[in-house]
């Protein structure tokens, strides 16, 4: 293949994204004097676009030789509204092969035939996921697979027990003593399920599900939190991995709603930091994994299917779980610790799995990315950033 007057062969191991660059990949469609993107299927290559946490860094590379699957790996910024919109009207499908979304627009993206069913029997590995994982809502459409509950967990509250002492209730996010100390994701696919519990299990509240709240719900749930914001109560909305992180390591909050590695990830800097065990219950979820149309179109499913099968082997779950406290629903995870206990503690990994399950067992909400009044929340969620 010829660029410019750069001969680039089929077989060099240019990423994709190196490639789009030295192409232009801000074009919708990609092409370079008329030729259209090409894939480079022969490196068994595919461009993953999932949240920072799912994100194992250097050790891809080791996934690679495991898998036979190279991944370049993309942060797609964990908030659903924006990479929804980046694959139906922006140029999300000419550059990205798997998605990692949070559950609940597979219905949707299956309707706009922005993804593609999965076919479980070119994931061998898929029999090993736990049931109560198979059986998480949103994963299948119209009886096909669009899915897979690649890593699971229940979020609930970052805090400082150095500063507060134990926390156990969503309560302390509004609490006027810790005016501007506390914050939110600027995400209602979080934050609004949060405050919603707290205001259906803690606050007595008509609420009837967290996660899917009708129009009047919806509307207390939101006027709650602008109240609290034109008080001051928030020191921000964060959005985003890293922003996540800064707050608790540049200890500007002593609460937050949040996600379970930024814990560790303050743990690691040094950080007293706990997760809370909330009396109102977890926020539950799972990252599936989809298969986005551009794979499809660019012949690169089958090695989409080797990626995923790859995720479910077992390496992916120990090293997941051993940075980010992240569990892939399998015992394949155990297995692998057990055959390179030099790498990862037999032990550890299943003390992390022991974990997930004890909060699955408890009282959890479910997260849902796309709930019957989706606009709503989008309009009440804008209304909220201008307050």
């Amino acid at each position: 293949m010829t660029v410019g007057n750069r001969s680039i062969p089929l077989s060099s191991n240019i990423q994709r994204r190196a490639l789009l660059k030295f192409m232009g990949a801000g074009a919708a469609a990609m092409t370079v004097g008329g030729l259209p993107r090409v894939a480079f299927a022969q490196d068994k290559s595919v461009a993953f676009w999932a949240s920072a946490t799912l994100d194992i860094g250097e050790k891809w590379q080791e996934f690679a030789s495991q898998a036979g699957v190279t991944a370049e790996f993309t942060d797609n910024g964990n908030d659903v509204g924006p990479v929804v919109a980046r694959l139906a009207a922006g140029n999300a499908n000419d550059l990205f092969d798997v998605g990692g979304l949070q559950g609940g627009a597979e219905k949707e993206l299956a309707r706009q035939g922005l993804i593609l069913p999965w076919d479980i029997a070119k994931i061998p590995n898929y029999e090993g996921v736990w049931q109560w994982a198979k059986d998480i809502p949103y994963l299948q459409h119209e009886g096909k697979q669009y899915g897979i509950p690649t890593v699971v967990n229940a979020d609930s509250i970052i805090y400082r027990p150095d500063k507060l002492g134990k926390v156990d209730s969503y309560g302390v996010i509004f609490d006027p003593k810790l005016k501007g100390r506390v914050a939110m994701e600027d995400a209602w696919i979080n934050s609004a399920v949060f405050a919603a519990m707290y205001l259906k299990e803690s606050e007595n509240q008509p609420i009837k599900e967290p996660g899917n709240l009708s129009e009047s719900e919806l509307g207390l749930v939101m006027e709650f939190l602008i109240k609290h914001k034109k008080d001051g109560q928030f020191r921000t909305f964060w959005n985003g991995w890293e922003q996540g992180v800064q707050l608790v390591a540049d200890e500007e909050v002593d609460a937050m709603t949040g996600w379970e590695p930024i814990v560790y990830e303050g743990r690691k800097r040094g950080l007293q930091v706990d997760y809370a065990a909330p009396v109102e219950g977890y926020e539950g979820w799972g990252n599936n994994t989809v298969l986005l149309k551009g794979a499809g179109d660019r012949g690169v499913a089958d090695a989409a299917h080797e990626f995923v099968n790859g995720l479910l082997a077992g390496f992916y779950g120990c090293e997941l779980g051993k940075t980010r406290g992240y569990l892939v629903p399998t015992d394949a995870n155990v297995a692998y610790a057990k055959a390179h206990p030099t790498e990862y503690a037999p032990d550890d990994v299943q003390k992390l799995g022991d974990h997930v399950k004890a909060k699955f067992a408890g009282k959890v909400y479910w997260q849902n990315c796309r709930p019957d009044n989706f606009q709503l929340y989008e309009e009440w969620w804008q209304k909220l950033r201008n307050a």
